[in-house]
């Protein structure tokens, strides 16, 4: 299985990049993020994708990733009943990884149906298969993958987050807030809360 690609890119299509590695060729179906951050390399730069390779009867084709987070977001829809690897592209193409899995986690099925291609019923599928297997690490928009540090969750955090959403702040900035919140000793959630506003 080809999990990982890096090289230098060879034609840009709006259906496939074509991805040289070591003198081969390899036509890769890209997400959003992955395929724009391959149409923002300098000349002569190398780029990396995550790939999943699908193996069917009529053939083989590669999928890729900007990180391993949205690979495994991937992964995830194309186990949803109805979902095929080209609709989970699309839904990658159209929402950030985080707003997926914050959709997901609100029942927002209007959010996901808005995507083309998917109805409404195939958007409340989504939610009620994968419901409650996103961790809440995700929904908060922590990545490892990315070298940001991940954000401890618990009871405390997730009320002290959504409360400092409920002000207007966005999710990430709340996390962020309630993690540096903590590491000054906060504890519990009036005073992560109280730590967190002075800190934003």
């Amino acid at each position: 299985m080809i999990g990982y690609l890096k090289g230098r890119v060879k034609y840009l299509d709006p259906e496939y990049v074509l991805l040289e590695v070591n003198g081969v060729g390899y036509e890769v179906v890209c997400s959003g993020a992955a395929f724009s951050r391959l149409t923002g390399l300098r000349p002569g730069e190398e780029g990396e994708v995550y790939t999943y390779m699908q193996v069917k009867e009529d053939g083989i084709a590669l999928f890729g990733f900007a990180d391993v987070k949205e690979k495994s977001l991937f992964l995830r829809l194309t186990g949803v009943q109805g979902v095929g690897a080209k609709m989970a592209i699309a839904i990658l193409s159209s929402m950030r990884p985080n707003e997926l899995t914050e959709a997901i986690s609100l029942a927002d099925s209007k959010r996901l149906s808005a995507v083309k291609g998917v109805g409404k019923k195939t958007a409340e599928r989504i939610i009620l298969e994968l419901h409650g297997k996103i961790s809440a690490d995700e929904i908060l928009g922590s990545d490892t993958v990315a070298g940001r540090a991940s954000v401890p969750v618990s009871s405390e955090d997730d009320d002290a987050v959504g409360a400092l959403m409920s002000m207007g702040f966005t999710k990430q900035e709340s996390a962020q807030a309630v993690s540096r919140a903590k590491a000054q000793g906060a504890k519990t959630v009036e005073e992560i809360i109280s730590t967190a506003l002075r800190g934003i």
